[in-house]
Parts: C-alpha cells; sequence; structure tokens
C-alpha cells in the first residue's frame, strides 16, 4: 500500500511537470509563485478573499503574472493599464471564456456566458437584438420598468414599517422585469413557481461565492461525484431549466412566426429559419441556456447591487438625504421618476456609480481566454490560457479614486457638483465581453432607487456605529451582509 501511494505521487508529480512544461515550451508566460504538483498555488490562496492574494502577488510580480489553480496556469491582469489592454485594445485576442466548472458542468458551453468562439458571438449578436428590439434603453422597456417599482413600493408599504429584510424583494423587480422580456408576463410575488425562481437563483448566487466552490472549480475531476454545496446549485440549475423549458413548449403552440412577442418568440423563430442548416447555433439547448444565462445574470447582479446599496444608504444618512433633496427638486412626489430626470440628478447618478464601485460586485470578472497564441507585452502566451482581469485593481484604483475604501460619491462628481464619468468604472466588465444587460440594469438601478426613496425614509434598525457593510461572502460575487431595515412612507 505504501509502495502504492509513492508511485501515484511520483506519476502525479510527473504528469504536473509534464503539463507545466507543455505550457513554457509553447510560451513563456510571466513570472509567479512556484506551484506544487497537482494543487497549483491553492494551498497558499485565502479563498475567503482570493483578492487579497491577488493584491499581494501584485506588488511582488508586478502587474501581470502567472498563478495555478489547481494544475493550470491563469494568467492574472492586475491594475487599469493592464486590463484595459486585455478587455479593450486587444480584446479580440482575449474574447474566449474561461473555464467555470460549477457552470460548465450543466452549460456545456452554451448559452452567451459560458459559451466561446462563433457559438458566443452567434449568441451574443442575437441576443443583443433581440433585448433592443424588446425595448432596451428605449421608452418601451422604461414603461415596465416603472409600472415594476411601483409593485414594489406597495410591496413595501405592506411591511407597516416593521424591521424588514429587503433582499428578497429587491430581487422580486429585476427578475419580473426580465420576465417580462423572456415570457412575455410578470409574476405576482406570491406566485409559488416564481417565489421558487427567485430562492435558487439567490441559493446559487451565494453557494459559488464561498471557499467550497473556489475549491471545486479547481479540481473538477476530484470532487464532482463527492457531497457537497455543488450539487445544490446543479439541481437548482436543473430546476429551472425545467421550468424554462415548460415555458418554451407553450410558446411552441401559440407562436406566431410574424409576430414575435418575447424573448423565446424571437429564439424559436431563429430555430424555425435555420432548422435545415445542421451547423445552427440556434438549437433548443441553446435556447434553454441562454435563458438561463439572461435571466440569472438579469436578475441577480441588479437585485444584490440594489440590496447592499441600500445597506450604504443606512450607514451613510447624509447620502440619503441629499438623493431626496434631488428627488424633491427634480420629481417630486406627484409622478414618477424616468430617464430623462437622470441627467438632471448628478448627485443620484454619482451615488448609484459610487455604489457599483465600492461594492466590487464580481471582483476577478468572469474568466477570459486566450483564442490564439499572442503576444503580450514581454510574453508568449499560447491559446487557451485561462485570463483572470482584476476589476478590483481597476475600481479601488488610489489615483482615479482617492481614499477608495472610503464610500464617497464625489468620486464620481467634479467641483462644481457635476457628474464626472471615470474610463476605471468597469463594474460591468469592458470591451467585447461587456455585460449584455448593462443598459437594462442601468435603468433598473435608477429608476428602483429613487422610486424607493421618492416614497420612503429609512430607517435602521441598529445603532448608526454598529451596521456593518463588510460583505458576507467575497468570493466569486461579493455578497451584502444580511440586515434589516424599516421603510417609513413619507
Amino acid at each position: 500500500m505504501d509502495l502504492f501511494i509513492v508511485l501515484v505521487i511520483c506519476l502525479s508529480f510527473l504528469i504536473f511537470l509534464f503539463l507545466w512544461n507543455q505550457s513554457y515550451a509553447k510560451g513563456k508566460l510571466p513570472p509567479g509563485p512556484i506551484p506544487l504538483p497537482i494543487v497549483g498555488n491553492f494551498l497558499q490562496i485565502n479563498t475567503k478573499d482570493v483578492n487579497e492574494f491577488i493584491n499581494k502577488l501584485a506588488k511582488d510580480y508586478g502587474p501581470v503574472f502567472t498563478v495555478y489553480f489547481g494544475m493550470k496556469p491563469t494568467v492574472v491582469v492586475h491594475g487599469y493599464e493592464a486590463v484595459k489592454e486585455v478587455l479593450i485594445d486587444q480584446s479580440e485576442d482575449f474574447a474566449g471564456r474561461g473555464s467555470f466548472p460549477v457552470a460548465d458542468r450543466i452549460n456545456q458551453g452554451l448559452g452567451v456566458v459560458f459559451s466561446s468562439g462563433e457559438k458566443w458571438k452567434q449568441t451574443r449578436r442575437f441576443s443583443l437584438m433581440v433585448l433592443r428590439n424588446m425595448g432596451m434603453g428605449k421608452r418601451t422597456i422604461e414603461n415596465r420598468i416603472q409600472e415594476e417599482a411601483q409593485c414594489l413600493v406597495e410591496a413595501f408599504k405592506k411591511t407597516n414599517r416593521s424591521p424588514y429584510d429587503p433582499s428578497f424583494l429587491l430581487g422580486c423587480a429585476p427578475c419580473n422585469v426580465i420576465c417580462s422580456i423572456i415570457f412575455r408576463n410578470r409574476f405576482e410575488y406570491s406566485d409559488e413557481k416564481f417565489l421558487t425562481l427567485v430562492k435558487h437563483v439567490k441559493e446559487n448566487t451565494r453557494i459559488v461565492s464561498t471557499p467550497w466552490i473556489e475549491f471545486y472549480n479547481a479540481f473538477p475531476f476530484l470532487l464532482h461525484h463527492l457531497p457537497g454545496s455543488h450539487n445544490t446549485v446543479f439541481k437548482n440549475m436543473t430546476e429551472q431549466r425545467k421550468f424554462f423549458l415548460e415555458q418554451i413548449k407553450k410558446h411552441q403552440e401559440s407562436l406566431d412566426l410574424s409576430n414575435p412577442q418575447d424573448f423565446i418568440d424571437y429564439f424559436l423563430i431563429k430555430m424555425e429559419k435555420e432548422k435545415h442548416n445542421k451547423q445552427s447555433e440556434f438549437t433548443m439547448d441553446n435556447l434553454i441556456t441562454t435563458i438561463w444565462d439572461v435571466f440569472s445574470a438579469a436578475t441577480e447582479t441588479t437585485s444584490l447591487t440594489l440590496t447592499y446599496g441600500f445597506l450604504l444608504l443606512l450607514k451613510y444618512p447624509e447620502v440619503t438625504a441629499k438623493i431626496q433633496e434631488e428627488i424633491d427638486h427634480v420629481v417630486g412626489r406627484n409622478r414618477n421618476p424616468c430617464m430623462q430626470d437622470r441627467s438632471h440628478m448628478p448627485y443620484t447618478d454619482a451615488v448609484l456609480h459610487e455604489i457599483q464601485r465600492y461594492i466590487d460586485l464580481v471582483p476577478r470578472n468572469l474568466p477570459h481566454e486566450t483564442t490564439r497564441d499572442i503576444k503580450f507585452r514581454e510574453y508568449l502566451i499560447p491559446k487557451g490560457t485561462a485570463i483572470l482581469t482584476s476589476l478590483t485593481s481597476v475600481l479601488y484604483d488610489d489615483k482615479e479614486f482617492p481614499n477608495p475604501d472610503q464610500f464617497d460619491p464625489g468620486h464620481f462628481l467634479d467641483k462644481s457638483g457635476k457628474f464626472k464619468k471615470s474610463d476605471y468604472f468597469m463594474a460591468f466588465s469592458a470591451g467585447k465581453r461587456v455585460c449584455v444587460g448593462e443598459g437594462l440594469a442601468r435603468m433598473e438601478l435608477f429608476l428602483l432607487l429613487v422610486s424607493i426613496l421618492q416614497h420612503f425614509t429609512l430607517k435602521p434598525v441598529v445603532d448608526m456605529k454598529d451596521i456593518d457593510i463588510t460583505p458576507g461572502f467575497k468570493g466569486f460575487i461579493s455578497i451584502p451582509p444580511s440586515y434589516k431595515v424599516c421603510f417609513i412612507p413619507v
């Protein structure tokens, strides 16, 4: 038995050396900490705060370095200049989607988020076209968000000034907006299927931000068949996909090829047009996965931003008071806020940007991958190499944002109080892989936040100094801590 263990260790070490030598034979990767066989640099990483580990390495190795999350190398890009080169200046070379095993297991390289190559290009182009046809960035979807904002306000009124955790309702509103785009209709907040959908999205988001998923993503071949929270993610994703398939079947029965009503209709019509093309990317499996991508991304990112945002507004009541003063001056109390108001509300716009900068929602971005062998600075990076772009290093750049660890709307205001844009604002990523739903998210964040503050005063349930704004989890996504607030009608 002892000899067997020794042989396994030796074999593993030889495999590791082979893979490592292969990567260096094909290119000259950036420097980095020396990896161990099999586990790479994983034992050096604080899985509760991978950002801390990355920031430390950037001080030692500079803006571009290599880390082994398990057996495969990942090139880490740190700081605005290097991140800009990857995401914008050489975006085509870095436009591949790196492996994210916990999602890849279900999505199988389909959809718009975790796909690459021609499949990604066609699905993304089509999805953007449909979202625009459905009103993204236009008055039609603005009206839909305004209607949902009023439903949200009425739901908060029913809390009767009592302490309430707002995260659930703040998830329902953006979920309903994307449901109206994908499925043609919204759901009541008490609808059981709707509640289950929201629950699954929230549960999965929380799980993928835990250290266990960092571990799983590094060693999926070892952990896949073991017990663990990754199985809950797979179960939830499978249940969601069943619901989407039910909706698709209903749409197939009522489909009017000349009059598409929602995202599913558009996709089904595209499938019909390409049914004789054996190479078509528009298949039933790709439809289900694309729905899952659009639905999940559009629901939880906006929900978490609002949830974290209201916690920050509780912590800094003087900021809330200035927003409400601007609301009174520009919108008043007798009409719904609209997107035209935003240009007249520079402070509110600055606060929304600062919330997104400060919470650093997706610290390491989604993984990218090189699409060919490329020269990047003085390095030669082989095709298929995973690329990690540190958005934290951009959003927390102390030259662009003085005192970046402080929540300060002044980061986005000039000396005269006008809104100030920043190229460093990459909360939605940048370049060819920028978030498909950025326009929709921006509208939702503004209209939902302003609508709530138009109707309510936020009252904390603990002393101001005891309000904790530290993330509950900061893994793949920054999860706000749980809290309660009283919504006091004005």
